[in-house]
This record gives structure tokens, sequence and C-alpha cells, in this order.
């Protein structure tokens, strides 16, 4: 892309008009388009530059390299600087790899592990053919030349096992470059977790009654009363004492019994702290495996906004919690998502922030500021702060659908992304920015490094209770989010305020 852009050049100079064109992930820049075969007269490299929009001037954009380079860019008007904004995004978006040299070398010796265990698994089909076909012509009498159909059967064999070494040892070679050893260690992905068994408190009345227990368990057996040495006795032998056995029985019962009163007590008293105690024990089991996740921890949340009966929804509780859930366009690709995260943050800044701090009083809830502009009939004037809200929910739709597919279980992070895009904003985008939002999908990240950047300390991803957590936050947010998403909608809707434009 080429055109002219005002650059600034210092305070005596001010704004100066200059020929930019943006080529090869370079914008560089000529006095006029006359003089650009003289050179040009600076450059900055897009890949390694953050993209930033004016709070306040909708038709500035600066280009920054912290520490190094400054470019501040003004457009003709607000049209011309978005059509800036979506090729520098793209030139950005094309240009990034956030990949190492690392993962990319682990990401070709994964799928070349993959095809090699699908050839295995060919040959190994093959290998039971073979060898059925063997057993088939073991078991019926063959003409004269069976001996030939059994030589060459067996060399189809050996020639196929010789092929299936071979390719499981390429298998292992793969699998020794691709992992290290500490990698080789770990559990593996999907393994079921080991339970931690924890120890339970006795009382020793508890263990009074296990020892009382093992004691008779060692007691040697009560010797017969006709002196036999053994406990066990044919009947034929124990003659006419035979009727002495219930009398024995009896008299051993009234001599326990008085025990067995005594440790059926304590067993009941035990019982009965046990089943008092359990409630306490299954809350400090869910406090323990507890895990704070991102939405756990927020500054602001649409589950914390307080919704009174036809008293609205709070104007700055609402744009708090709009900024607080920013970040996860930053977790899904800082760079990639730029000009998505641009655009969220100037609808919230530049339009409806700006409304409510001309008159805070007066604006206390968004649907106050949408009514105040339908009677001042200013609604579809460009860049009023009902259009900025129009698209400010239709992004908060994006994220909340996305995030709904991940709360189901869906671990393809790019499909939930797009489907969620499908759903909400790729009505209302062009050609252009649907190619932007196509290659910011590319560079996706994936589940888990996801799910690691929603973590608010390192590691705890790894805990058994983080996914238990992660759902239990999002059943309280997103219901929260869609409510008060429906609440807009509803006023929109009563108003006539919806627009099909396309951008």
């Amino acid at each position: 892309m080429e055109g002219v852009l005002y650059k600034w050049t210092n305070y005596i100079s001010g704004w100066q008009p200059r020929w930019f064109v943006l080529e090869g992930g370079t914008l560089s820049y000529y006095d006029s388009q006359e003089d650009a075969w003289k050179g040009c007269k600076g450059s900055i490299k897009i890949s390694v530059c953050e993209i930033q929009v004016h709070p306040s001037d909708f038709t500035r954009v600066d280009l920054i390299i912290p520490g190094e380079q400054y470019f501040y860019l003004r457009a003709i008007n607000a049209a011309e600087r978005q059509k800036w904004l979506v090729a520098l995004g793209t030139a950005k978006a094309c240009l990034t790899d956030n990949r190492t040299k690392r993962e990319k070398e682990l990401q070709e010796n994964t799928d070349a592990l993959k095809t090699k265990m699908s050839e295995l698994r060919l040959y190994c089909d093959l290998l039971l053919q073979q060898v059925n076909k063997i057993q088939e012509s073991s078991q019926v009498e063959m003409a004269a030349d069976s001996g030939e159909v059994g030589d060459e059967t067996g060399n189809l064999v050996k020639s196929t096992c010789t092929t299936f070494l071979k390719t499981l040892e390429e298998c292992m070679q793969i699998a020794s470059q691709t992992f290290s050893p500490d990698l080789l260690s770990r559990t593996p992905p999907g393994s079921p977790p080991v339970a931690t068994i924890k120890p339970h408190k006795l009382s020793f009345p508890a263990l009074f009654c296990l020892g009382s227990g093992l004691m008779e368990d060692q007691r040697e057996p009560m010797e017969p009363r006709n002196g036999s040495t053994s406990s066990t006795q044919d009947p034929e032998e124990s003659g006419g004492e035979e009727k002495d056995i219930p009398i024995q029985k009896k008299q051993e019962e009234v001599s326990v019994s008085p025990t067995q009163n005594k440790e059926e007590k304590v067993t009941e008293e035990i019982q009965a702290d046990l089943e008092e105690n359990e409630p306490q024990s299954e809350n400090k089991q869910e406090e323990e495996d507890k895990v704070d996740t991102f939405f756990s921890t927020m500054s602001h949340r649409f589950s914390d906004i307080i919704l009174e009966d036809d008293s609205g929804i709070p104007t700055q509780a609402f744009l708090d919690s709009c900024y607080a859930i920013v970040p996860v366009l930053d977790k899904l690709g800082p760079t990639v998502f730029a000009p998505v995260k641009m655009d969220f943050v100037g609808n919230i800044k530049v339009s409806v922030n700006q409304k409510v701090v001309s008159d805070p009083e007066s604006f206390p809830t968004l649907q106050s500021i949408v009514l105040h502009e339908v009677e001042t009939e200013v609604t579809q004037v460009r860049n009023s702060a009902t259009e900025a809200l129009l698209w400010l929910k239709r992004g908060l739709k994006f994220l909340k659908e996305f995030l709904s597919e991940i709360n189901t279980g869906i671990k393809d992070v790019q499909g939930a992304l797009n489907k969620a895009y499908g759903k909400t904003l790729r009505q209302y985008h062009g050609w252009v920015v649907r190619g932007v939002f196509a290659l910011a999908l590319r560079a996706a990240p994936s589940y888990e490094g996801f799910m690691a950047a929603l973590v608010s300390h390192e590691g705890d991803e790894l805990k058994e209770g983080f996914t238990t957590s992660m759902h239990r936050d999002l059943d309280v947010y997103l219901p929260a989010m869609e409510k008060q998403l429906s609440i807009l909608d509803a006023l929109y809707e009563e108003y006539g305020l919806e627009s099909d434009e396309i951008v």
C-alpha cells in the first residue's frame, strides 16, 4: 500500500505531508511521490513495532519501537486511517511468527513421527494378514507345489518384518531427537491423575479398637473340650460330645458379650465424630483443589455488576469490566490480534468513556447515554457513543462465544475462534477485514498454551484442580456477561439502532 500521510517532524515545522510506501514488511517514506527516486528519508520495520491509535484523534496512528524509533502519523481522514491500520496489521500478522526454532523443530519432528506411526500400523496389518494366510495353508493339505507357495509366503513375511523393524527404528531415532530425557520421564498427557490418599486421624479409642481386633485375630483357637489338638474334627470322632458344642458356644457368647458391647459403643462414637467432621473435611478439600485463574482474579467482572430492577447497566462498572477482558486478546496473540484490540479499546476510550467524562452525573447508566443521543438525534453520527457501544457489544459477543466454546471442552482454539467469529463479527466485515482475521487465526496458540496464559501463577495449569476451577469461574462469568449483552440488544432493537453496515 502507498499514499500520503502527515508525519510529525518537530515543534517548528509540525505536521508535514510525506509519501509512504508499505512493502515487504517495511514502511518507508519520501518527501513526495515525485521525489521517490531520490531514496527514502526513513523507514521502520513493521514486525517489531507497536501500532497504537490515538485516544482522541481519529486520524492519528503511532508506530513505536520502544526506546529506538517513533513515527507519529496522521491520515487525511478516519476512513483512510482505517485502511492503513488494516494494511499495517496484515503486514504484521504475515511477518510475525511467535514460535521459536525449537518449537518449529518439535512440530516438524512430531509430524514426521505421526507419519511413521501410520506406516507401522500399515505394516502391522500386513503382518497379521500374512500370518493368518500361513496358518490357513498349514491346516489344508496342499498340492505338489505347496512348498513353493510356503516359501513365497515366508519370504513376504520376512520382508514385511524387516520393513516394520526398520520403520520402528526410524521412529525411535525421531523420538530421541525430539524429546529430551526429562520430557520422557513425565506423565503422558491424558493419563488419569493419581489421587492423593490422605491419612485419617484416629483417636485413642479407635486405635484401641483396632488393637483389640488385632489381638483377637492373633489369639490361638480355643482347644476343644475333648482334649483334641485340632479345632476341626471329624463328626465320627467327636462321638457323644457333639451335644456339648452348643453349650460351649453359649458360654463363649456370654463371656464375650460385655467386650463387644463396649467396642460397639466406641465404634458408634467414632462414626458420629467422623460424620460430624466430614463436611469440614470436604470444604477444606475443595479449598485445596481450587486454583486461581484469570477470571477469578480480574480487577472487574461482569458477574460483580449488580443490576437493580429498571435501573440500567452501571456505566463505569461496565466499562471497567470491558477493560478487564481485553488481556484475553493479548493471550490469544498480542501481535496478530493487535488491530482487533485497538478497535475494541478505541470504542471504549474514544467514544463511550469520552461521553461519560463530559458529564458523569448525567450518564450513570449505558441506557442514559443511548437515550440522550436518541433524543438529540446523533445516534447515526460517525463516532457517536451509540455507534461505539454497538461495536463494543459485538466484540464482547465474539469473546463470549469463543470462551463458551472453550468452556464446553473444545480444545481446538483456532476452530473455536473461527466458529465464534462466524456467529458474531463476520457478517459485518468486508473481505479485507475477513482476510486479516483469517491470518490472525493461523497464529492462534495451542489449547495448552492458551490455558497456560490464563493462570495467576506459573505452573498452575498443571495442577489437578485447574480445569475444574476454570470451568467453575467461566460458569459464573459468562452468564452474567450474556445477560448484560441481552439487555443492550433489547435496547438497540427497541429504538432501531442496529446497523448492517459492512466495514
